[in-house]
């Protein structure tokens, strides 16, 4: 076991990350539960610093967490339920729900603070009535 060291970069962040998940699930008040609690409070210092709320929205917050904790696209498709559902959140066609906040706070330690803050979706680009008509009388 390795000692606890302040978290001061990206290289350090992704390690404690990945600590953060073997620890998941310690008991509580054990030697692996106490570092689990230590490094918990490190990293949410380290992310609160570098990712102020105020300047990510949700949708990145949930990318760069897949990112610095290595996990796939898969692990997000079973938490938001399908892969034609996590196209949409990613590509930002779809809002998250409640049910996925709660389960992405659990599964991927993003605060719900985060999650529940609002942000726009990508605009569709339909077509407009005129061109639909004028393109099919044009033959």
């Amino acid at each position: 076991m390795t000692d606890i060291a302040p978290i001061k970069d990206e290289a350090s962040h992704k390690a404690a990350l990945q600590e953060i998940d073997r620890l998941w699930g310690a008991k509580e008040g054990s030697p692996e539960g106490d570092r689990l609690d230590v490094l918990m409070t490190l990293v949410d210092a380290y992310e609160r610093m570098q990712w102020p709320l105020e300047d990510i929205d949700p949708i990145e917050a949930v990318k760069a967490r897949m990112e610095n904790s290595g996990r796939t696209r898969k692990e997000f498709e079973a938490i938001v339920g399908s892969s034609g559902r996590a196209s949409e959140i990613l590509n930002r066609k779809r809002h998250l729900t409640l049910t996925m906040i709660w389960k992405l706070t659990r599964e991927l330690q993003i605060p719900a603070d985060l999650l529940v803050q609002p942000y726009k979706l990508a605009r569709s680009k339909k077509r407009s009535p005129m061109r639909t008509r004028k393109s099919a009388h044009a033959t």
